[in-house]
């Protein structure tokens, strides 16, 4: 090979390099793990610059391929179980209560901070499940890792003020645990009402950083909450053909706070269910919109 084409290949390699850098400098402060697998999906509607999405989502491809038992534990190129190693469960005693957790990453001076809350029925062994959920956890779990931030997913007692409560006081236990950087808030299903509960919360909410709602019941009345005031921004993912909680009453408060002017994302997933958006929500994207905005 020839000084001149070795010089070319070498330019060329750098180039790449460097495109593929400020690429992943555009996309946030996460960098990527298993994109190609989590966050290759198909966009079908593109509406509000990208802020609102409308997702393939097939079941046959999306579960039934991607399983080794449908819904219940994925093929192994999904996840690292090398993260383990930085789980723990603990019992914390915030606010004269006790709460239940399963903490990933760092204890104190996290980077970042996401609480997830389960639905109904759920506890804080879901939130750390490796195998369902097409391995979405196991991938939130290395996110979080390897950007020196921290994981909790709590027990939630109730789905009423006191359970709100809790996790309240659980959202300053880690923000000042982290030193004050940013804690976001993720409510699943019927855990949303624990997220509308915090959103009116005047103290909880000078904590958070952002709120994420999967598949859960709508908030009319959100644009008049502490929440809101502060610009809170808001991540939303729902299933079109979601038949506990529908998609159109979300999709028209979305409608609402964007015609405010407010920071907020909306990844609907055609055809989905009830669970479709904690088994194909993309957290990298969450997370990166959540750390970027404001």
């Amino acid at each position: 090979m020839s000084t001149d084409h070795l010089h070319l290949r070498v330019l060329a390699a750098l180039c790449l390099c460097l495109l593929a850098t400020a690429t992943a400098a555009a996309d946030g402060p996460i960098r990527s793990f298993k994109d190609v697998l989590f966050s290759s999906q198909t966009v079908l509607k593109t509406e509000d610059e990208g802020a609102f999405k409308v997702l393939d989502y097939q079941e046959l491809r999306d579960i039934n391929q991607r399983d080794e038992e449908p819904e219940r534990r994925v093929k192994p190129d999904y996840v690292d179980l090398g993260v383990r190693e930085f789980q723990a469960n603990e019992t914390l005693t915030i606010a004269s209560s006790r709460l239940d957790v399963a903490r990933v990453g760092r204890m104190r001076d996290a980077t970042f901070t996401i609480i997830f809350i389960h639905g109904r029925g759920g506890d804080r062994r879901l939130g750390v499940n490796d195998y369902t959920f097409g391995g979405n956890f196991n991938r939130l779990k290395n996110l979080v890792v390897q950007s020196g931030g921290a994981y909790y997913a709590p027990t939630v007692k109730s789905f009423d003020p006191n359970g709100a409560a809790d996790i309240a006081a659980l959202i300053r236990h880690v923000f000042e645990l982290s030193s004050g950087r940013p804690v976001i808030l993720a409510c699943a299903s019927m855990g949303n009402f624990i997220c509308q509960s915090v959103s009116r919360d005047k103290e909880a909410v000078r904590y958070l950083k952002g709120l994420v709602v999967m598949g859960g019941p709508s908030d009319p009345g959100f644009l008049t909450t502490p929440a809101a005031k502060l610009k809170i921004p808001v991540y939303f993912s729902h299933g079109s053909a979601d038949s506990v909680y529908k998609a159109e009453e979300q999709i028209a408060l979305y409608r609402k706070m964007r015609k405010a002017g407010y920071p907020t994302i909306f990844r609907l997933f055609q055809t989905g269910g009830h669970g479709t958006p904690i088994r194909m929500s993309d957290w990298r994207e969450i997370l990166n919109f959540m750390l970027a905005a404001g």
